[in-house]
């Protein structure tokens, strides 16, 4: 068990700094308000952990520790939102719709209302 948090939290610092790097390397000298170093970093994620069970799944190309270093801490700590998409892809893959949607819709609805709330949680602690 120590050995397993020890990968994911080798891999969660090594994608962390990297996802640092990628937004300083895409955004530099952009004046636009978008956020492409955050896009070009979930979309890169959500390729890379595409490759990862992909590997997974061929049975011996990637045993569960790499699996557990790359995906949960590399791919976990460059982007939650490659996790987020391979597991809308999985229901999508599976049929079930609505979970899908749920997971979806609730995840932005909520993940908005999340964030909205926590502001005004700070606003009101400190005037």
């Amino acid at each position: 068990m120590l050995r397993t948090i020890l990968l994911v939290g080798t891999g969660g610092f090594i994608g962390s700094v990297l996802r640092y790097l990628v937004q300083i390397f895409v955004e530099k000298g952009m004046s636009t308000t978008f956020p492409w170093g955050t896009f070009v970093a979930n979309m890169a994620g959500s390729f890379i952990i595409g490759i990862v069970f992909a590997l997974a799944q061929k049975g011996n190309l990637l045993n569960a520790e790499w699996r557990m270093f790359l995906a949960v801490g590399f791919c976990g700590g460059f982007t939650t939102f490659s996790s987020f998409a391979y597991n809308n892809l999985t229901m999508l893959k599976e049929q079930t719709y609505g979970q899908f949607f749920l997971n979806v819709g609730g995840s932005l609805f909520f993940g908005l209302l999340a964030v909205y709330l926590g502001m005004i949680l700070v606003r009101a602690v400190i005037h």
